[in-house]
């Protein structure tokens, strides 16, 4: 089988498949390959924390061409998977030369298992988008295709809890990933001073108690399939004999009010109110905490969300945890090195994860009293060998970050836009002057009455060859008509286009 995840929670997800009982685990990119039998399946959609969803490979081969992807689905036999009453769909992931196209792959797929049933029984199963009764899925790497069926259907980050959400809000798999990588697991208090709606605060508490995530969902797409085991899946749903009691409490803060009333739904929703408070507070307001704690936080970071003073959130977040945080350990996601800059503390480990499309590291901060010097010589240890071993596995990022490049764009564009600005000025003066010396000209040669009343000059400035003329209005020679107007409209729509480039931080 195959679970994806997300980029960097590769080896959490091994660990996870590992505890749960299965074997052949082989981290990938984005995914991790195990072997288990039915009631592994099962377990892995319900109790993972950090799967987007589990596939079951049904077929493995190569293909040079369409026809040749055609011929190797349909020579499947798909009554083993699909009936003529039930509907399916077909999603498709391709990384290759010969397929360009993933939609025009996922029809071939629809058009093989058609013919099949077609040719079979002069019928054919329906398709259906929203809600299949079989979903499909087929990757493409090269010439190397997988077909698999797959058993979760609707993401497995959609838990279920999430009753209402504030803008770009922190996907539950990749909160989950966060805590479990700071190796947290409800032995202190959990601490999210810029909560938002609540994710991190939730799935802490789940990690805590050791709830199965999937407590929530109202369907998988495995229970659909003709070997559905009821049973077997009711005696895993209602299995609570690893859960375990959680001790200590979970605290979140946000400044916005309508973040704070939208975490406490979300909370009340997954049952968990007992476990976390959430209260409206600016994080420059944080104090020390009374209890043994750990902080995870997903500030702003100024692509999908900013805040007005952005490199100084992050000073005033450096100068929280240096003063307010002592003898405990913080771990910040963040994008941009400038950022994490303005924190001005020396982080213990630094692990690169993907936030949507973002580039984005979470690192550890280890809040100790004094220097670091003092800290060492009476035993305390700033990274363990097992943060060590990770950093050294870890790829570094790059240092020259997007965002950088972006400023350097930005100062470029404006020293463009200066230059075009000064050209302009400087073609416009020109102009000017020579508007002047040809109205000067022309007030000498308005002078004389045969010029202006003769017949010639009528006919002159009424042909069609000067006054009409579309050579002449028109001409990509003329500098002071429609050229010169499309120079300086070209001008404004260069450094409009570039100033939107900058602030426009959606990039998916």
């Amino acid at each position: 089988m195959i679970a994806k995840t997300f980029m960097g929670l590769e080896p959490v997800l091994a660990k996870e498949l590992t505890a749960l009982g299965a074997s052949d685990v082989q981290p990938g990119r984005r995914m991790v390959s195990f072997t288990g039998d039915k009631e592994l399946l099962y377990r892995a959609n319900f109790q993972l924390h950090t799967a987007i969803r589990i596939l079951k490979p049904i077929k493995h081969f190569h293909a040079l061409s369409a026809d040749d992807v055609y011929e190797a689905v349909k020579d499947v036999d798909w009554s083993q998977y699909l009936a003529l009453d039930k509907t399916f769909a077909v999603d498709s992931v391709v990384f290759s030369d010969e397929f360009r196209h993933s939609k025009f792959v996922a029809y071939k797929v629809k058009d093989a298992i058609v013919d099949q049933f077609r040719e079979k029984t002069g019928q054919r199963p329906n398709i259906s988008i929203s809600n299949p009764d079989i979903r499909l899925h087929i990757h493409i790497a090269e010439d190397d295709c997988t077909l698999s069926l797959d058993s979760s259907g609707e993401s497995l980050h959609r838990r279920g809890y999430r009753q209402e959400s504030v803008e770009a809000p922190l996907n539950e798999v990749l909160a989950a990933g966060m805590i479990l990588m700071t190796g947290w697991n409800g032995d202190t208090d959990f601490i999210d001073p810029m909560c938002g709606s609540g994710t991190l605060l939730v799935e802490a508490a789940l990690i805590a108690h050791n709830m199965a995530p999937g407590l929530f969902r109202k369907e998988y797409a495995f229970e659909k399939w003709p070997d559905f085991d009821a049973d077997l899946f009711d005696q895993i749903y209602n299995d609570d004999s690893k859960e375990r009691e959680f001790k200590h409490h979970i605290y979140g803060y946000d400044v916005d009010i309508k973040a704070v009333n939208t975490a406490r739904l979300n909370v009340k929703a997954a049952g968990l109110s007992a476990d976390i408070t959430v209260a409206e507070q600016d994080f420059k307001d944080f104090t020390q905490p009374k209890e043994k704690s750990i902080m995870v936080t997903n500030p702003p970071y100024g692509e999908r969300i900013s805040t007005p003073d952005l490199l100084g959130t992050y000073k005033m977040i450096g100068e929280r945890l240096k003063h307010q945080f002592i003898g405990n350990d913080a771990w910040i996601l963040s994008y941009r090195e400038e950022c994490f800059d303005q924190i001005g503390l020396k982080p213990s480990i630094k692990i690169p994860v993907y936030n949507g499309s973002l580039e984005c590291e979470f690192r550890k901060y280890q809040m100790f009293d004094g220097k670091m010097r003092e800290f060492r010589s009476e035993g305390g240890v700033v990274k363990t060998e097992e943060e060590k071993r990770q950093m050294a596995e870890r790829r570094r990022f790059k240092q020259n970050r997007e965002f950088k490049k972006r400023l350097d764009e930005q100062e470029e564009n404006a020293e463009a836009d200066i230059r075009s600005f000064k050209f302009r000025s400087l073609e416009k003066k020109e102009t000017r002057s020579r508007d002047a010396r040809d109205a000067y000209d022309s007030r000498e040669t308005k002078g004389s009455k045969g010029f202006r009343d003769s017949r010639d000059s009528k006919g002159f400035r009424d042909s069609k060859g000067f006054r009409d003329s579309k050579g002449f209005r028109d001409s990509k020679d003329s500098r002071y008509s429609k050229d010169s107007r499309k120079f300086n409209k070209g001008g404004r729509d260069f450094g409009k286009k570039n100033n939107h480039r900058f602030h426009d931080d959606e990039d998916d």
